[in-house]
């Protein structure tokens, strides 16, 4: 079982909630999940008037599960979470700061859909399942909308406005992906106000972080507008490792008439960490149950020797323009690129008593992406009938650069509860050689067609052309894969059962890349063709004053690939996901609320040569989430919770005859929002896995990792 709680102290004199609920008013909505508005002046029983709070945050106004919020689904253009018909999640940036999130699988903690699979500071940072798939780090990411490759990458929480993920197949809005689903990173953008904020943070054992955020709007009629944000993280981490992390985030845009608007974004991190947590093969292990577990936060299974450096640059600039009130045109090119170099073990667990082979890989690696997308969206009526559509084009050109002589040898036995006596120092800069180009042209349309005033039916088409080349070291071609005329469709059907009430049914398919065998197989280095997945989706939205819920029944049928018995990495017949996920959101007098979500996952493999019956490797049959805030009447601005998230057994391998065993994390903290020398000032304290649970966790097919430790992070933050 995987559980996090994070408790929130943050809050306002009284909450815009407290305040409607005293005056015998419908509620508002609070400015953030967590987070209560700011109240005007009031008197305490003695008549002394209390300070005003003023939070700085833009109020939100829809329910913290946020389905007013406009989300970007590719194809589909924009639209709210309510009016779209897939499971989606946002997770805004008051909510990340809140829980102080570290890495990818914090950011989602509450989701019950969303599996942790990763490990902070390592190359496993954005690790994370969704209804048991894994997540694709070479598609299934993006910044702003454009595509940028993520393995080893872990973003600046700090720098982003929102994280948006689609949950499922996104090959009709994004192009080729793994059905798991789609993360979209929303930095900040140029706000109306004027922004300027510091922050300062700790978190154990002994990383230090600033952050400084800035925004500006100048010109005639304050029509440029440009935003700033810098993040610096460094120190010793909690399994005695280092790191050191730099994040600049620009965003600048411009409304230079009345309808034409352009913009430009730009990130830049560099990020060294030593350390790491090596990841566990088990394709060895012959035991069928997994060794007692250790903590993440151990310095047991490797030493500084081991590290991942990692630079991340994107580059976007845009152009919106609106030709007529119903009609508007948007183009955008990015280019992304990214580079890391690696030194870092994986055990190969051989028993039960925990004794293991070092294996070391040492590589440099780097990619590049560029992107560009131009689409027309607007309405149109025939007869009775009203057209929302969708018209566009876009081109990607990646490639994947790889060491020409990376280093994968045996260093020697070990065992999981004694200190790893094998060390193995490198440098970076080794020669890179050019192992992938891929391509992909698409031409995409997208009809939602408005039948009466609850009736809507939308239909859309990807067609695209894609291209996918793999060298050898002396830039000799070693295998390629071609095809045009890609059609990748989708088609949902839509209720207003009342307006804020959304029913749907939804079909949509999507093709991914084919994998490229990793060296641990015997058939490594092999590429693999593209698999296609289908995806079958009824649901539910509501969002109301004072509570909100979401459901949805969904089947997956995606091309399984795994392991066979003599370690030959294959495609082979399809894996079958089943489930059922349900959530929501209510708030509960003047000072709680409280929200839960719980996924029922029924996954198996079917019409392969092997396997047939087994349930897939990766995905948990029972996860259940949930989330309690308080705000405290008795101390106006502090504000606590927690919640709380249980992961059921998860099965490690397709073989059928390994588990990791349930486990359930719990985090807490505190946010506290107050005035000092006439600023604004939010302090926070959160400690995640607060009982320090030991569990295995499902990292990848055939992988485990140590879960992370009981962490203890506090932050300062100051509004000038």
């Amino acid at each position: 079982m995987q559980i996090a709680v994070w408790l929130a102290f943050a809050g306002a004199a009284q909450s815009a909630f407290a305040q409607g609920a005293a005056s015998g008013e419908a509620a508002a909505p609070a400015a953030s999940s967590g987070v209560a508005a700011a109240a005007a002046p009031a008197a305490d029983g003695g008549g002394q008037a209390l300070p005003a709070v003023n939070v700085s945050a833009a109020a939100q106004p829809d329910s913290p599960m946020h389905l007013s919020t406009p989300v970007s689904v590719g194809a589909l253009g924009s639209r709210s979470q309510l009016d779209t018909p897939f499971s989606t999640t946002v997770v805004t940036g008051e909510e990340l700061a809140d829980r102080q999130a570290n890495k990818l699988g914090d950011v989602f903690a509450v989701d019950a859909s969303v599996t942790d699979s990763s490990n902070a500071y390592s190359a496993w940072a954005t690790y994370i399942s969704i209804r048991g798939l894994p997540i694709d780090w070479q598609n299934g990411f993006r910044i702003n909308g454009n595509p940028f490759i993520s393995y080893g990458i872990t973003m600046p929480y700090e720098n982003l406005e929102r994280v948006e993920l689609l949950k499922g197949l996104g090959g009709f809005m994004y192009g080729f992906v793994q059905p798991g689903g789609v993360v979209n990173y929303v930095t900040k953008k140029p706000a109306d106000q004027p922004v300027t904020s510091v922050s300062a943070g700790y978190r154990m054992d002994s990383v230090f972080s600033q952050h400084v955020d800035l925004s500006r709007r100048f010109g005639p009629d304050d029509m440029f507008g440009a935003r700033i944000n810098y993040t610096h993280e460094a120190g010793k981490t909690y399994n005695a490792g280092d790191i050191n992390r730099n994040s600049l985030a620009v965003s600048l845009d411009g409304q230079l008439t009345r309808d034409l608007d352009v913009y430009f974004d730009a990130i830049y991190q560099q990020s060294r960490s030593s350390g790491q947590t090596p990841a566990i093969y088990t394709g060895s292990y012959t035991g069928t149950s997994l060794p007692a577990p250790i903590s993440g936060g151990t310095n047991l299974l490797g030493g500084t020797d081991q590290h991942l450096n990692t630079n991340l640059q994107l580059y976007t600039a845009g152009v919106r323009y609106q030709i007529t009130p119903d009609w508007s045109f948007n183009t955008s090119a990015s280019y992304s690129k990214s580079a890391r170099d690696r030194n870092e073990s994986t055990l190969t667990l051989l028993n039960q008593a925990g004794d293991y082979t070092d294996s070391r890989w040492n590589g440099d690696e780097g990619h590049q992406d560029i992107y560009w997308q131009g689409a027309f969206e607007g309405k149109v009526k025939t007869g009775i009938f009203t057209h929302q559509l969708v018209l566009g084009a876009s081109w990607q050109y990646q490639t994947n650069d790889y060491s020409a002589v990376s280093y994968y040898f045996t260093l020697g036995p070990g065992n999981l509860y004694q200190p790893n006596p094998w060390r193995y120092y490198s440098g970076a800069g080794l020669d890179k050689y050019r192992a992938n180009e891929i391509t992909q042209k698409a031409l995409f349309a997208s009809d939602t067609i408005q039948l009466t005033d609850r009736w809507s039916l939308l239909a859309g088409l990807r067609y695209t052309n894609y291209d996918q080349q793999s060298y050898n070291v002396n830039g000799s071609l070693a295998s390629s894969y071609g095809q045009n005329g890609v059609l990748t469709p989708t088609v949902a059907l839509m209720y207003k059962l009342e307006p804020h009430t959304t029913l749907y049914a939804s079909y949509v398919e999507s093709l991914e890349q084919g994998a490229m065998v990793a060296d641990i197989y015997a058939n490594a280095g092999a590429l693999l063709r593209p698999l296609r997945s289908r995806q079958y989706e009824l649901g539910i939205k509501s969002e109301h004053e004072r509570w909100s819920a979401t459901a949805a029944l969904f089947r997956i049928e995606r091309g399984a690939a795994y392991a066979n018995s003599q370690n030959v990495y294959v495609q082979d017949g399809n894996s079958i996901y089943e489930g059922l996920e349900a959530g929501g959101s209510v708030r509960l007098g003047r000072s709680w609320q409280v929200t839960g979500n719980l996924m029922l996952l029924d996954t198996w493999y079917a019409k392969g040569q092997a396997y047939n019956g087994n349930r897939v490797a990766g995905a948990p049959q029972f996860v259940a989430a949930g989330r309690v805030t308080y705000d405290v009447p008795a101390v106006p601005g502090l504000q606590v919770g927690a919640d709380a998230k249980f992961t059921g057994s998860t099965m490690v391998r397709a073989a059928g005859d390994l588990e990791t065993g349930s486990y359930t994390i719990v985090n807490v903290g505190a946010n506290y929002m107050t005035r000092i020398g006439g600023h604004d000032v939010t302090l926070r304290a959160a400690i995640d896995n607060i009982t320090n649970r030991r569990y295995w966790m499902f990292q990848y097919s055939d992988y485990i990792a140590p879960g992370d430790p009981r962490m203890v992070s506090v932050n300062a933050k100051i509004d000038f």
